[in-house]
């Protein structure tokens, strides 16, 4: 029997819709439902909530996005009472303003505390840097990178004993080129009306500046090349000004025919395989950066920007040699040095490309594995038990 069967954890986020840290939160949570626990999500709900309740987890609805003072004080005595009401052993806070809650709430109730550091936030003022020092505040602070933890550390100094590094994880058996039928890619192509001998160069990532669409857009101005089609594959999130200016950016560039803005991908491994290249341009760090994992998984050629975590999952030149490396990391926000990538990896032979998919596909397997997160993270939690004597 596992240490945790008959134990409940109860996570807290803003949300469930798309992204890592809620993907993160129902991997988890099916993780623990597997080994006998119970597994109890809190947050303002979203189009996760049905594959949380499908893995056998219970989701409840919880004002858990709002960042007024009022709102975050009300929520410690709401948790603590949800805490109690679930029997839950552990609580665990996967973002700032719910964190502060939980934090209060887990010291009312008795429990033990844990957060887990996702993202990457700036400190500019006395204030942010106190807000933010939650994150490292927990009984047991998760860091989703070494650059996460370079970055806690730094900020709010090292929780000692209490931090430890946990990758993301990626699904290896949804992210196997080998197990995507090739039906579905051609219904993703289709949808992207993408015309069979067009390049498909690949943003996977939800439409906000920092992730670099509007330097791709340049970079890809700058190929010269006619036949390739940048596929901007996120969500808008009420940022229409935004998306509106890219669309704006591509006529100018005289890419407009060349443009698809899809929305929200649901089948991203089919994606990533109808896509020739991955970019992963981002302005600013990425605490993890889970395209370039799963781009990597896909055996897809991934030109990245050459800082944050992706820095850790990508390796290449001058790190190793040519023969070795499983992507390219380019200068962050230099659309010169981004097209110069995409160049290379538009350029591969059928013999290069076939070589570094194993080589990308092996390192994600050997280091970022969707098991070997839920497995440290379900080992992080009995050793918090046992040293708090529960």
């Amino acid at each position: 029997m596992h240490p945790l069967a008959g134990r409940t954890v109860l996570q807290i986020l803003p949300a469930l819709d798309a992204g890592g840290v809620e993907r993160t939160a129902v991997d988890v949570a099916q993780a623990l439902v597997a080994v006998g626990a119970r597994a109890v999500v809190a947050s303002e709900g979203g189009r996760g909530v049905a594959a949380l309740e499908a893995a056998g987890a219970r989701h409840v609805a919880f004002p858990a996005a709002s960042k007024n003072p009022l709102t975050m004080a009300a929520n410690v005595g709401r948790l603590a009472r949800l805490v109690r009401a679930e029997g839950a052993d552990i609580l665990h806070a996967r973002s700032r303003a719910p964190a502060w809650s939980a934090f209060g709430a887990a010291r009312l109730a008795g429990v033990p505390f844990v957060t887990t550091a996702a993202g990457i936030h700036s400190g500019a003022s006395a204030a942010k840097r106190f807000y933010n020092s939650v994150m490292a505040r927990g009984d047991l602070v998760i860091a989703n990178s070494g650059f996460t933890a370079a970055h806690i550390t730094r900020q709010h100094g090292a929780p000692k004993g209490r931090l430890v590094v946990i990758p993301r994880g990626v699904d290896l058996a949804a992210f196997d080129p080998a197990a995507v039928d090739p039906a579905r890619v051609a219904a993703v192509r289709a949808a992207w009306a993408v015309p069979a001998a067009a390049k498909v160069v690949l943003l996977a990532a939800r439409l906000t500046s920092w992730k670099g669409q509007s330097v791709l857009l340049d970079a890809v101005a700058r190929l010269g090349r006619a036949d390739v089609v940048v596929v901007l594959a996120g969500d808008a999130q009420g940022r229409d000004r935004y998306r509106d200016g890219l669309v704006a950016q591509a006529e100018a560039l005289g890419l407009a025919d060349r443009l698809r803005l899809p929305g929200h991908v649901a089948d991203v491994p089919a994606a990533l395989v109808a896509a020739d290249v991955a970019a992963v341009p981002s302005t600013e760090p990425e605490a993890f950066g889970r395209g370039a994992t799963e781009a990597q998984a896909m055996g897809v050629p991934v030109v990245a920007s050459a800082h944050g975590a992706v820095a850790e999952t990508v390796i290449a030149p001058p790190a190793v040699t040519d023969d070795a490396r499983t992507g390219w990391l380019v200068a962050p926000g230099d659309p010169e040095a981004l097209a110069e990538g995409l160049t290379a990896a538009l350029a591969l032979g059928p013999d290069d490309r076939a070589a570094l998919a194993s080589r990308a596909r092996g390192r994600v397997t050997a280091h970022y594995g969707l098991e070997a997160m839920t497995r440290a993270t379900l080992e992080a939690y009995v050793r918090l038990l046992d040293e708090a004597g529960r």
